[in-house]
């Protein structure tokens, strides 16, 4: 269904669109993929395209993602405008990866106008994706953080932490980016030991994901304990402890990464 092949279509002939006004996702309520719109709905509603990248192709039609100039009015019964978090859990993973993608592809293209080595207007190059300085010659390709985001293991018991910042009551995974230099394995040591006091031994890798909030790439992990007493670091941390699977509190959606690392271990 999903194809992220980079090269346009040469003809927009029946295109899809992931359409985006002053950076929030435009939803259609009354589509089974309320995150596409097609082209005779960009034209009906009159909405103007500012810009757009190439994303790929959904079930075998190319897809672009658009900024549309701000809307003035809009259909409450028809459409929704919010954020990708409005997304999950309401459409499968590769649309959201989709969506995702179209949500950083713009991003990318607004935060590189200029040239961060020489001030000047940049322009999309030929034949790549990239940004290109026409007077020093500068390329910049979209921008991808990657993390790392571990389940600490102590037998059948989970070590999840509560986030400072997160608005609602949610326990989840460690997670932090890698820094200059770093292995991804020497991040999570790293993070695991300042976030929470503890240490890790045995590592095993789980998987990936691509997290748009905004363009990062989690790489998935379990650790076992090795010691130490839980510190929650009361920065990034507000409290953590071991669950056992029987006695969780609330915790991600199965789309996120840490979702599926907690399940994952819960079904063995």
């Amino acid at each position: 269904m999903l194809d992220l092949q980079p090269k346009a279509p040469t003809t927009r002939d029946g295109a899809l669109h992931i359409v985006f006004s002053a950076g929030k996702l435009v939803m259609d309520l009354q589509s089974r993929r309320p995150c596409v719109l097609s082209d005779r709905d960009l034209a009906d509603h009159g909405w103007q395209v500012l810009r757009e990248q190439f994303v790929g192709y959904w079930e075998g039609e190319a897809c672009f993602a658009v900024e549309i100039d701000d809307i003035v009015e809009i259909d409450a019964l028809r459409f929704q405008v919010g954020n990708l978090y409005h997304l999950l859990g309401r459409v499968d993973d590769q649309l959201f990866a989709l969506t995702g993608r179209a949500a950083q592809l713009l991003d990318w293209e607004r935060d590189h106008r200029y040239c961060g080595r020489c001030g000047s207007p940049m322009e999309p190059a030929a034949g790549e994706r990239a940004m290109a300085c026409g007077r020093c010659r500068t390329l910049l390709y979209p921008r991808i953080s990657p993390c790392v985001i571990t389940l600490v293991t102590r037998g059948d018991e989970m070590l999840l932490a509560r986030n400072a910042r997160f608005p609602r009551p949610m326990y989840s995974t460690l997670a932090g980016f890698i820094e200059a230099g770093e292995s991804a394995e020497e991040t999570l040591r790293r993070e695991a030991y300042e976030e929470v006091g503890v240490e890790v031994g045995e590592i095993r890798y789980f998987s990936s994901q691509a997290w748009p909030f905004p363009n990062q790439l989690m790489l998935g992990y379990f650790a076992e304990y090795a010691g130490g007493e839980i510190r929650p670091d009361e920065q990034e941390i507000a409290e953590a402890n071991w669950y056992h699977p029987r006695e969780l509190p609330p915790v991600p959606p199965p789309a996120s990464i840490a979702g599926q690392l907690i399940r994952a271990h819960c079904s063995r």
